[in-house]
Formats: C-alpha cells, structure tokens, sequence
C-alpha cells in the first residue's frame, strides 16, 4: 500500500483536453435524451427524433479518441502494476537500514482532555450545538470564575511567540520515518475479539483507522525526526498535517485471523510541501521472515500547513542514500504526475467517451420511459427482464446514516479522527453492498478517498451510500462499486458541505452469490456520470489484477 501527502496535485492538461468544449456539446445531447423522468416530458423533441439524434451521436463520436482512451488505461495499468512490483522489493531494502527504536507508531489521538480544550480555547470553532455549553464553561457560575477563564482571544495573545518551536529543517533519510504496527491476532486471542466481526473475519474498516494513523505518523516523523514519541500541544510546533486523498487499495489475499498482521511504511518522495507516503500490509507467519503481502498500493494526500497563517510549509526534503530509494523516489514522483493527469480526465471536466456514450444510450434504450423493464408512473423497474437479471434504478439504492460527532473519536488537531471517518464510510458502504446483492460481500478494492474539509468535533455528519455500478464475471458471479459521501450539515441553515468522498468495491464469490443477480441502472444524466465513474473503477481494477497474475 501507498500513502502520499501533499498540500496540492500538479495540474497537467492531458492531451485531448483541448477537444472538450466540443465534445461536451455532443454529451449534452446524452444529458437531454438520457433522464427517464424529465426527458421526454420538457424537450420539445420527439422520442424518435431524440433516439435518431443519439444513434447518429454514437455513430460519429471519434472512433480514434476511444482508442486512445484505451491504450492511456492500458498505460496506466502497466505503470500500475510495474510500480507495485518494483516498490514491494524496494521496500525491503529501506526497513532493512531503518533503527528498530524508533518502529513505533506516534499516537495520532489528542490525549488532552475536552474540557480543558474547551477552557483554553484550542478546541477550535464550536458548532452552535454546542456554543451555549462551551460559553457557559468559559463564563462560570460567578464573576470571580469568569474572571479566572480566559477567553478564546486572550489565550491566543497570551501565548509568548517562543512557545512556538519552528521544526528544524534537517533533511531526512528515507529509513527516518520508517514505522510500523504489528497486530500479534496470532498470538493474542482478546486482541483478536476486539477485531474480529460476525462471521469470524477481521473487521476491515478497523484496519483502514490504523492506516490513516500510520500515515500521519511516519508524516510527522518525516517533519520532526525519527525519535519524537508523541506530538504534544500542536500549537508548539507551528504547523500541521492533514490527509487530503487515498488513492487505491487492492486487496490481494484474504485476511487470516489466524496469522499476525503488520502494518508499515516510510516516506519515500517530497515535494516543495507534500510527501508521498509508502505503505503495506502483510500477514507475517509462524516462521521466521514468513510473510505473505495481503494489501496493495494506495496513496494518501495531505497538507502542511503553518498554524498561524493556514499557508503550505515547507517540508524537509529526502536524502537518496542508494540506487534503490532513487528508484522509489522516482516511483512517487511518477505516481504524482500520473495522478494529476487521471484528474484531468474526470467527468466532472472531460465528457465521456465515443464508447461510453454509446452505452449510455443503449441504457436508455433498454430502460428509458416507455422501455422494457419500466412502469411508467411509478419510476420503478418490473423486476426481471430480457438478460435475466433483476434491475434497481441507481436513486433506489441510496442509504443514508446520522450521526453527531463526539469529543472521543477526535485527532490531534482537535477535529474527527480521518480513520475513523474511513471506517464509517467502510461499514455503511459494506452495509449497502449486502443489501443490495442480498447477501455476503467480500472487500476487493477501496477506489479513491477524498477529504476537502476536516469535520469539527460536535458536527451533524450526514453519510449517504449508493450503489455506483454492478457487473459480473467470470471470476467474480457479482461486483459492485459503492460510493459513500460524507457531508457536515449546519444545524442553523440545514445547508451541507461535502467533507470526503470515499469509493469501495465489494464482490461475491461463487460459494456465497445471490440466486437473483441485480444489476444498478441510472435514471438520471448525474447518474449516468456516477454509472461511468463506477464503470471505469471495476474496469481498472479487473485489468490490475489480471495482469499481476501474469
């Protein structure tokens, strides 16, 4: 696995780009015949006219840009997989030079008490839930207390400039940050329990805490040296690191309760401000120098920034001390690039493929109002149709969860913990995932993590799950994409902001496949995005693993 961190992604603009205007103009003749609910009732086309306008759409859209897209996905798979297979070595060799000593993880969760952060003001912006307690806290029963509690303001002012300790800028080894986190579940029965979940496994979304804690951790490390323990008051330091992005995991062995599991990682590229971070999981045997790679690469995103200014910092840069870290921090630089010019080629910028909006409106063909499968009226699908499998419409497979955002699960920097966030997100997504196939899922992959804004502690989060894609395989009898947004809801307005995006696929296997297959349809021009995002994210993900079985 992988973990970057950095306060902002290169922006590339990838070759074809310049063509967009003009073929967003054609996808927007999809947008306008493609919604089953206000197409055909708002456009002063005839359905014939439209279906005409779509065939000659898909007809003439460039034959030659979807062989591009093709061959750039092939590119991108080839460099995936010879990163990974590269990086799994290459690892080895910076653990090798690391100082046992300093392995461990530094804790990532505030140890000082809510209330005194409340009192001393570096609890940060309280939401207005809680504003009436927070100030009653600060003004006291009498004016004598009052007097006693400083204000927000005045701890601030009061803080003498020299409290503040400017990281030194050393350059660091890679082998510096190297930290890992061993889980003996072989060993120890009572740490199994806490982990394990209903039918006997590992709990998975508890895994993804340690990752985001781990990845913080060897950040820190990485800015502060390779003995810092724990972190203190973050004001003393004058900057902070925040987790922007999670790339990929893939998952390549089952988890064995029965084996340990360790968790580790180091920095291995830095930028003016960001650093990418490398990290695996592994399942470490009986034997001596046993051990098995059970996750692949993500990348993790996160920021530095000065505490008093809220601007990017500066951070220490790498000493390449062998052939092996120039390969890995040529590795990360690639991965960076790379990343900036898969972003380019979004659909929130880029319009779909030739080939992609031709199976938009065979979609539309087969489901659209009026279409097989369809009872006008009532916007829901009959059940099984002509392919033999039963069809949902994307906007019935929503799942949403409440929650208010407590002192308990929150980091350092006085707001909720990104890992337990990812666990959330995990949980209900799996959730989502069973009932949609109506029955047991297994974790292939986690497809990308956004975080835009951190979540404050006191908050209302607002998590909605919903079915992205569904398809089915040889290998896999059903797969399904599941993207889970999380957004903070202001209890005064009831406006939301979207906190995270998180992406996972789920699969069943032969032993555990539902009877009836579902398939997700899109009814929507926004969906149909969402359908394709899916799409491309099962596609990815089946061409890596095929080709590291080669």
């Amino acid at each position: 696995m992988m973990l970057r961190l950095s306060s902002s992604a290169a922006r590339r603009i990838a070759p074809g780009v310049r063509t967009a205007y003009s073929a967003h103009h054609q996808a927007a003749s999809v947008a306008r015949a493609f919604s089953t609910t206000d197409i055909c009732k708002d456009s002063s086309e005839t359905k014939s006219d439209v279906h005409t306008s779509l065939k000659d759409l898909a007809d003439n859209l460039s034959k030659e840009s979807g062989a591009e897209a093709k061959a750039a996905a092939h590119r991108a798979v080839e460099e995936e997989n010879a990163g990974v297979t590269s990086m799994d070595a290459l690892l080895k060799s910076v653990r090798e030079k690391s100082d046992p000593t300093f392995h461990d993880v530094m804790p990532m969760r505030s140890r000082i008490l809510w209330s005194e952060a409340l009192l001393s003001g570096t609890a940060g912006e309280v939401p207005p839930l809680y504003a009436g307690y927070s100030a009653g806290l600060k003004r006291g029963n009498t004016p004598a207390e009052s007097a006693l509690i400083p204000s927000q303001k005045q701890v601030v002012d009061q803080q003498p400039k020299d409290n503040v300790r400017e990281a030194p800028m050393h350059a660091r080894r890679m082998a510096d940050s190297y930290t890992e986190l061993l889980l003996p579940f072989g060993q120890t029965s009572e740490l199994l329990e806490a982990y394990t979940n209903a039918s006997g496994g590992i709990r998975t979304g508890k895994l993804m805490e340690h990752l985001d804690s781990l990845a913080g951790s060897i950040a820190y490390k990485h800015m502060l040296g390779p003995s810092v323990t724990a972190l203190g008051p973050m004001h003393h330091h004058g900057f902070y690191i925040v987790t922007a992005a999670v790339e990929r995991l893939d998952m390549l062995a089952p988890l064995n309760p029965l084996r340990d599991l360790r968790l580790s990682g180091q920095v291995i590229y830095t930028g003016r401000s960001s650093m990418e971070v490398a990290v695996k999981m592994e399942a470490v045997g009986p034997e001596s120098g046993s051990t098995e790679k059970l996750a692949d690469q993500t990348v993790l995103i996160a920021s530095e920034d000065d505490t008093s200014t809220h601007g990017s910092r500066v951070v220490n840069r790498l000493i390449i001390e062998s052939p092996e870290e120039r390969a890995l921090y040529a590795l990360g630089e690639q991965m960076k690039q790379r990343r900036a010019s898969l972003a380019m080629k979004s659909l929130s910028k880029v319009p779909p493929s030739s080939a992609e909006a031709a199976l938009l409106h065979s979609l539309y063909l087969r489901h659209g109002e009026g279409g097989p499968g369809l009872s006008t009226g009532t916007g829901k699908l009959d059940g099984i149709i002509d392919d033999g499998k039963d069809h949902v419409w994307m906007g019935d497979t929503v799942l949403e969860k409440c929650m208010l955002m407590f002192p308990q699960e929150r980091n350092v920097h006085q707001k909720i913990f990104g890992g337990y966030l990812m666990r959330l997100a995990y949980e209900l997504g799996f959730t989502n995932a069973s009932l949609f196939t109506r029955g047991h899922v297994k974790f292939l992959s986690l497809d990308g993590i956004s975080f835009t804004r951190p979540v404050p502690i006191g908050s209302i989060l607002r998590l909605r799950a919903q079915i992205m894609h569904s398809a089915t395989s040889d290998e896999y009898p059903i797969r399904v994409h599941v993207g889970v947004q999380a957004n903070v809801v202001d209890v005064k307005t009831g406006l939301e902001q979207t906190t995270n995006d998180f992406r996972f696929t789920w699969y069943q296997d032969a032993d555990s496949a539902s009877p009836n297959l579902r398939q997700v349809v899109p009814k929507t021009y926004k969906e149909a995005m969402l359908w394709l995002e899916g799409k491309r994210a099962l596609d990815l993900g089946a061409e890596i693993r095929a080709a590291r079985e080669k």
